[in-house]
C-alpha cells in the first residue's frame, strides 16, 4: 500500500502568496494537540496558539497572567500535532515589552517549541522589535485594534478606530508593521470600513476577528466556533454544539457506571499481559 503523500507545511511567505492569489485565509486559535489535529485535518491555513488560553483554558479573567512557560507548553503540544497548518504562537504579556533582547530570547523559545512564527501586539512603537526578531530569523505576525494585553488601559474589550484620529493612527501603525517585515496583521474589533482600507493599503494579508468581511482572512477561537465557550462574542459564529454533545456523553457514561453496565467483560483485563494471545472464543480486552 503506497504511503500517503505528505503535504508541505504552510509558511509565512505562503500567506502572502495565497492572499495575492485571491484565497481567503482561514485561521483558528487552538491550545492542545487534539484540537490542533482536528483543525489541521480540516485544512485551516493557520493555527494560533493564543495567549487567550488564559481565558479559555486556565480560568483566568484575561490574558495578563499567561506566562512564557504556559505558551511554550501549549505551543509544543499544538506544533507536535499540526502537520500542514502554520503554527503561530503569541508572545505573552511582558515577554517583549521589556526590551528587544527579551523579545528575541522569548521568540526563540517559542520557535524551539515548534512554532513557525510569533505574534505580538502593538504598532509603530514595536517596529524595532519586529525588525530585531526578523534579523534573528523569527517571523512575526502583527496585531492591531483591540489588543487584549492592553485591556486595563483600554478599559475593557472595546472597538478601536472609531474616531478619525485613532483610525489614522491604526493605518499608520499597519503600514509601519508591514514595512518592518511582519508576515500578516491581525485586526481585532475595528470598524469594517477601516479594516477594508487597511487591507487595501498594506502589502501583507490582514486576518480579521470582529473586523468585518473585507480582511484577507478570518480567525476565530476554536471553542467559540464549536460551541464550547460559555458566552459567544458578538462577532463570532458557532458552527456546532460540541459542549452539548460532550455533556450528553458524560451523562451516558455516568449512567452506565451507576447501573453496572460499564465496564463489561470486553473492557476487563483477564490477567494476561496486554497484547498476549487469548484463548479461542475469548475477545481480547480493549
Amino acid at each position: 500500500m503506497p504511503e500517503p503523500q505528505r503535504v508541505a507545511p504552510v509558511t509565512v511567505r505562503d500567506l502572502v502568496r495565497l492572499s495575492a492569489a485571491g484565497r481567503r485565509l482561514v485561521a483558528v486559535t487552538a491550545y492542545t494537540a487534539p484540537e490542533a489535529r482536528l483543525c489541521d485535518a480540516a485544512g485551516v491555513d493557520v493555527i494560533l496558539v493564543g495567549d487567550s488560553l488564559g481565558n479559555a483554558v486556565l480560568g483566568l479573567a484575561d490574558t495578563l497572567g499567561v506566562t512564557m512557560d504556559d505558551m511554550v507548553r501549549h505551543t509544543r503540544a499544538v506544533a507536535g500535532a499540526a502537520q500542514r497548518a502554520l503554527v503561530v504562537a503569541d508572545l505573552p504579556f511582558l515577554s517583549y515589552q521589556t526590551g528587544i533582547a527579551d523579545a528575541v530570547r522569548n521568540g526563540g523559545r517559542l520557535l524551539q517549541a515548534g512554532a513557525s512564527a510569533v505574534k505580538l501586539e502593538g504598532g509603530s512603537a514595536y517596529v524595532p522589535t519586529v525588525e530585531a526578531l526578523g534579523h534573528a530569523g523569527i517571523p512575526v505576525i502583527g496585531h492591531l485594534g483591540f489588543t487584549p494585553q492592553s485591556v486595563r488601559r483600554l478599559g475593557g474589550p472595546r472597538v478601536q478606530g472609531r474616531e478619525s484620529g485613532s483610525a489614522e493612527e491604526l493605518r499608520r501603525d499597519a503600514a509601519a508593521l508591514a514595512a518592518a517585515g511582519v508576515g500578516a496583521i491581525v485586526l481585532e474589533m475595528v470598524p469594517g470600513p477601516l479594516a477594508q482600507a487597511v487591507t487595501a493599503e498594506v502589502s501583507v494579508p490582514t486576518i480579521g476577528i470582529g473586523a468585518g468581511p473585507d480582511c484577507s482572512g478570518q480567525i476565530l477561537v476554536l471553542y467559540d466556533l464549536v460551541g464550547l465557550s460559555p458566552r459567544l462574542p458578538h462577532f463570532a459564529r458557532s458552527y456546532g454544539d460540541a459542549g452539548a454533545e460532550i455533556g450528553r456523553a458524560v451523562e451516558r457514561y455516568a449512567e452506565d457506571v451507576r447501573a453496572g453496565r460499564f465496564p463489561g467483560p470486553e473492557h476487563t483485563h483477564d490477567g494476561r499481559r496486554w497484547g498476549e494471545p487469548h484463548p479461542p472464543g475469548r475477545d481480547a480486552p480493549s
